[in-house]
Formats: C-alpha cells, sequence, structure tokens
C-alpha cells in the first residue's frame, strides 16, 4: 500500500497541473489564430494589390502614362515579391508543429526584398498624393474615378484612390505585430521564439529604415528644387533669420580657412564629389561641343550651291549640283532630324538631371557648415536647442543620402553619356555610307578614282608628311629668332611693393601674375597681370595644390597656380642705374623726345612682329596681339631705355615692351599642291 501512495504521489508530482495545461492550450489556439490571420490578410492583400494593377490601373484611360506611374509606382514588384511570401506561407500549413519557426525563417528570407520594395513605394507615396488632391479639383475626373474604383473595389467607399494607395503602407507597418502577437503564444522554451524574435526585430528594423529613406528623400526633394526668382522676391526672403545663418555660416567658413578650427573630412564622399564633378563637367563639354557642331551644321546646309546658275551645261557641274541637291534636301536634313532626336534632346536632359544633386551638393556645404557649428557647442555647453538638432539631422540625412545614391547616379550618368556618343558615332557613320553610296557615279571624276586604296594611302601620306616637313621648318625658324619668355613689366609705382616683398620673403619667393585674375569664391584676390606676390603655401586648406596662398604686401588671399610664374629680378647695373631712372612712371610720357641709345636691341624703323600679346595700361602703350606685324619707329624711350620701344601698328603709336617684338623668318616658298 505504502508502494502503491508513493507511485500516485510520484506521479501527480510529474503531470502538469489542469491549470497550466490549458494556459498552454490557450497560448497554442491564440497562436494557431495569428498564423491564420497572417495567411488569410496576405491573401485579401494580395488580391487587392492585383485588383489595382489589372482592373483598375488599366482602366484609367483618362489619366497621362506619367501620373499612373507615380500613383501605382512598384506595384509590380511588391506583387511579385509578395506572390512568392504568399506561396511560402501557405507552404507551411502542412507542417503544423513547426509552422511558426518556418514562418520566422520565411520573414527573415524576406525582410530584405521587403525593404527595398516598400522603401521606393512609401518614398513616392506624397507625390501620389498630391495628385489625388489634383483629381479631385476636377469633379468631372474624380466622378469617373471613383466608378472604376467602386466597381472593382467595393469597400475602398469615398476615399476611392486614397484608400487604395496606403494599403501597402499598411502591410508593411502590420508585419511586426503580427510577428509580435504570434511570438506572445509561442513558448519562451519553443524552438520557434528565438527565431521568431530575430524576424519580428529585422521587421522593426525594415520600417525604420523605410523611415529613414523616406525622410532623405523628402529633404532631398525640398532642395533640388529649383525656383527661378526675380530679384525683388529674393529680397523679400530676406529675414534677420536667414541674414544670421549665413553670416555664422560664414563665420565657420572663414575660421575653416584661417585654420583656427578643423575641417570634417569625409573622404568617402570627396571621392564619390570628384567623379561626379567630373562627370558634370564631361556632360557640360560635350553639350557645348555639339550645339557647337549643330550651329556649323546649320551654316552648312545654308549654303546652296545646287540653286545657283553656273551657266554650264552638262557634264560634272550639273553632275556635281544633282548630286548636291540631293545631300541637301535628303542625307543632311535626316542627319540633322536625327542629330537632335537621338543625340542633343538626351544630351539636354541628361544635363537637366545634373541639376538636382548639384543643387544637393552645394546644400550640403552649407548644412556641412551649420554641423560642425552645432558639435562644437555640443562639446562645449553640452546641449543644444530643438533647431539645432533638427540642422544636425539635416546634415546627416542629407550626407548619407549622398553617399548611399552618388555611386549609382555616376555610373548611370556615365553609361548614359556613353550612349549619346556611340549614337552620334554611328549617326556619323551612317550620314558616310550615305553621301558615299549617292556619290558612286560621281567619284568616276576624281582625279584618283582609279588609284587603289593602298596607293592612295601612300600618296596621301606623302603628300602630308613632306607639307609637315616644310611646316615643322617654317616653326623651328620663327621659334630660332624668338626671345625666350621673360618677366612681364611691373606695374607702375610697384617697385615700393616688390623691395618691401624682396625684404620680407627673398627673391625665391617672388611670382608675378602673367594674366589678369578675378576672383570669385571665398578668399580669392583680384590682381591685374604683372602683380608681383609672394607664395605664402602652394595649396590651400583642402591640399588643393591648384590654389596657392599668395602676400602681395597689403593682402593675402588665394590666386589660380597656373596665372603666377616665379619672378626673376634682374639687379641692374651701375652704368643703368646712372643712365635711366628708376621709377617706370617715365615711360608714359606722352610726348617722347627720340634720341639714340646707347646699346639698341632692334634697329630703328624696323618691321618686326609681336612675339607675345600685349594689354595697354595707359594711353602712352599700345595693345599688340601675338604675331601682329609692327613698325619700330625708336628703339628707346624718352630716357634712353632699351626695355621699351616706340611703335606704329595700324596707323596708331605707342611704347611696347622692346623684348615683346621679334624678327620675321623668310622661308623659302611652298605650297599645298596635291600631285597628280
Amino acid at each position: 500500500m505504502a508502494d502503491v501512495g508513493a507511485d500516485e504521489l510520484s506521479s501527480r508530482s510529474e503531470s502538469p497541473e489542469p491549470g497550466d495545461r490549458s494556459s498552454e492550450d490557450r497560448s497554442l489556439l491564440h497562436q494557431k489564430l495569428a498564423i491564420r490571420e497572417l495567411i488569410d490578410t496576405e491573401v485579401s492583400y494580395l488580391h487587392t494589390l492585383r485588383l489595382c494593377a489589372s482592373d483598375i490601373r488599366s482602366r484609367l484611360h483618362q489619366l497621362p502614362p506619367g501620373d499612373l506611374d507615380v500613383l501605382f509606382s512598384n506595384i509590380d514588384d511588391i506583387i511579385q515579391v509578395s506572390s512568392r511570401f504568399l506561396q511560402g506561407l501557405q507552404e507551411t500549413a502542412c507542417r503544423e508543429e513547426e509552422q511558426a519557426d518556418l514562418i520566422g525563417n520565411l520573414f527573415l528570407e524576406f525582410h530584405e526584398e521587403f525593404e527595398h520594395i516598400y522603401k521606393v513605394y512609401c518614398a513616392n507615396y506624397d507625390q501620389a498624393l498630391q495628385l489625388v488632391k489634383a483629381y479631385r479639383k476636377e469633379p468631372e475626373l474624380q466622378k469617373a474615378i471613383q466608378g472604376i474604383i467602386e466597381a472593382a473595389v467595393p469597400q475602398a467607399g469615398p476615399s476611392g484612390l486614397s484608400f487604395l494607395l496606403v494599403i501597402p503602407l499598411q502591410r508593411i507597418t502590420k508585419y511586426p505585430l503580427l510577428l509580435q502577437k504570434i511570438l506572445e503564444n509561442t513558448p519562451t522554451d519553443a524552438r520557434a521564439h528565438p527565431v521568431l524574435q530575430r524576424a519580428a526585430s529585422a521587421l522593426q528594423d525594415v520600417n525604420s529604415n523605410i523611415n529613414e529613406y523616406k525622410m532623405r528623400k523628402e529633404v532631398a526633394l525640398k532642395y533640388t528644387k529649383v525656383e527661378q526668382l526675380s530679384l525683388r522676391e529674393r529680397l523679400a526672403r530676406i529675414n534677420t533669420h536667414t541674414l544670421s545663418k549665413k553670416t555664422t555660416r560664414l563665420s565657420q567658413l572663414l575660421k575653416q580657412e584661417a585654420g583656427l578650427v578643423p575641417r570634417t573630412e569625409d573622404k568617402e564622399f570627396d571621392d564619390l564629389e570628384e567623379r561626379f564633378q567630373w562627370v558634370s563637367l564631361c556632360v557640360t563639354e560635350l553639350k557645348s561641343n555639339v550645339s557647337a557642331y549643330m550651329d556649323n551644321l546649320e551654316a552648312f546646309l545654308c549654303f546652296r550651291p545646287h540653286e545657283w546658275s553656273l551657266d554650264i551645261p552638262g557634264g560634272p557641274a550639273e553632275q556635281y549640283c544633282g548630286l548636291a541637291r540631293d545631300l541637301q534636301l535628303e542625307a543632311f536634313l535626316q542627319f540633322k532630324q536625327r542629330l537632335k532626336g537621338l543625340v542633343w534632346d538626351p544630351l539636354c536632359s541628361l544635363a537637366r538631371a545634373l541639376v538636382g544633386p548639384q543643387n544637393l551638393i552645394k546644400k550640403r556645404l552649407d548644412k556641412l557648415l551649420d554641423f560642425e557649428r552645432v558639435e562644437e557647442k555640443l562639446l562645449d555647453v553640452g546641449s543644444v536647442t530643438y533647431e539645432e538638432e533638427a540642422a544636425r539631422h539635416t546634415y546627416q540625412a542629407l550626407n548619407s543620402m549622398l553617399v548611399a545614391e552618388l555611386p549609382r547616379f555616376n555610373q548611370l550618368v556615365t553609361q548614359w553619356l556613353g550612349q549619346i556618343l556611340c549614337t552620334f558615332v554611328v549617326l556619323q557613320k551612317d550620314l558616310a555610307d550615305q553621301v558615299l553610296r549617292r556619290a558612286e557615279s560621281s567619284m568616276a571624276l576624281l582625279p584618283h578614282y582609279h588609284v587603289s586604296e593602298p596607293d592612295f594611302r601612300k600618296l596621301l601620306e606623302d603628300t602630308l608628311g613632306q607639307n609637315s616637313s616644310q611646316l615643322c621648318f617654317v616653326k623651328e625658324s620663327f621659334e630660332k629668332v624668338l626671345p625666350p619668355p621673360t618677366t612681364q613689366p611691373l606695374l607702375p609705382g610697384s617697385e615700393y611693393q616688390l623691395q618691401a616683398l624682396l625684404t620680407r620673403y627673398g627673391p625665391g619667393k617672388l611670382y608675378q601674375v602673367t594674366s589678369d585674375i578675378n576672383g570669385t569664391g571665398t578668399l580669392d584676390l583680384t590682381l591685374p597681370r604683372g602683380q608681383i606676390v609672394a607664395l605664402l603655401q602652394n595649396k590651400d586648406t583642402k591640399g588643393n595644390s591648384s590654389r596657392w596662398l599668395v602676400d602681395t604686401g597689403g593682402h593675402r588671399g588665394y590666386v589660380p597656380a597656373g596665372k603666377v610664374q616665379l619672378y626673376h629680378h634682374i639687379i641692374p647695373s651701375e652704368k643703368e642705374l646712372r643712365g635711366q631712372t628708376v621709377t617706370h612712371e617715365d615711360y608714359w610720357l606722352p610726348t617722347p623726345e627720340p634720341t639714340q641709345p646707347s646699346v639698341p636691341t632692334v634697329p630703328t624703323v624696323t618691321q618686326v612682329v609681336a612675339a607675345y600679346p600685349f594689354v595697354a595700361r595707359s594711353s602712352h602703350e599700345l595693345s599688340l596681339q601675338a604675331g601682329q606685324p609692327v613698325t619700330i619707329l625708336e628703339a628707346q624711350d624718352k630716357k634712353g631705355n632699351p626695355e621699351w620701344s616706340l611703335v606704329e601698328a595700324n596707323g596708331q603709336r605707342g611704347y611696347v615692351p622692346s623684348n615683346f617684338l621679334a624678327r620675321t623668318p623668310g622661308p623659302a616658298p611652298w605650297g599645298w599642291s596635291l600631285p597628280s
């Protein structure tokens, strides 16, 4: 009896209490109901999507195709992914014991695809709603749309399109809730519990990423808009807030340029921006070249030799006129139309597509200055205002979006540009083939028609080589008499500045401006040609070696490195110092007095040419173009200084630097005749 009692006690302790068993049964029942709800709602959701794509979209003939693309966005991609997902859900029904585990793994398998397709749809949702609002302002159109929707989806009610368009957004946000419901009714020690936890967390991350992407798109849309505002409208937008923001940004930029505060480095973005600027430059240059090409083509088509009366009956002239007429009215006209439609129009569209990213990159710099200022305040004070926090988030959103999308954009623009170039080449080839085909009968009249192609190539190469050697001889002869490039004349009254810079920096740091510089950027200098500057640093704060930091003796700033050259300071001898005044102001006397220089560099009354261009800086000097014929009247100025000569060109007289003049060579006559 004692053994029987012990067995009964043991069996009672091992078996679960009736309350625990009923609780597990209820959880299992709720889990199955949640799974059933997931599958049933997915079936209904997919059915509604297919109605939108087939019945409703195909019947909205009143709307333009562009509007339909905005309204329904990538709904076809959503249908494709949801169909595969529903198939996977339905296949889990035959394995009830493992169904929760299989559903968790299925969500983990599809969560990346969900994020990709719903990102696109959610980003376009606001634009679709704007179209819906616009349709409501047209009663007839709205009534037609409403009738089509009610016939296909009666439960849409008066909301119509708005009801249908919001369904995908509701579905992606409901997935985490359904998973959480299944998870709550799954025992913690069950194998499916950790899988469902990971799946619910992944779907929550998907929704967070979609929201972040949508916010970035909204910021991008805000700053990519190009508004054509008048000056009055721009002035009306100026207020104390905008002035304060711009002043703060300028202050931050000046601090960075002066090296007082560090600049935020982003190597990844800098590389992407450099690539984008390079692609933009290629598009701009190609557009400019194609525009010039089309202008030349238009001018060529205005020349109509076939319309002239040559008074030469029959023969090659009449045949040529017929060929010219055919080419003018058919081949060239067709080529012009194809060039515009297949090259010019796509190129203009590509140039317009670059405007948005260019605005975003410019706006990013402004937001970066705000971000850096807020970060400094955050380090110093430890807290920021709501507006400053919003500025931080705006920069981070802009930067993240540009870093994520610029690589793909650069790649697409490069491909687009390559296709345009290939199209242009094909059009040129087609034109050449068509012209040759039409001119086949006229080619028999050419003097070298019967010469074989290899012999003709040899003849052409020999002729071009002979003429090329003659050109090289003339070039070498001309270079022999050209004086070496010398220092530009100093500006009037700049001797004191030159001495001050020499004393402070030494001759090795002095450079001279070779052409006028118009500063356009921040801290850029505007300098005239001939100005002497001292080099402080051969790169800017970004490490760009094309901008040099220089000192003019009064101001410091940046100049283009290609517009300055090393200044060779020449110390005059005692004889020269006794024979001339130091200042250059004597060179601009209105009435020169002819005197014989001690050592003239060029004989008086000599015909020469200008070796370099020279721009007059006063009424006593004479501007010259390179290669312009010049007559030397006096080989010195009034003081006998041989560095300046009085010359005459095109009926005008004035002083020019003597080392800018050169004698012309006299090569043997030669021609370009093609041997018969």
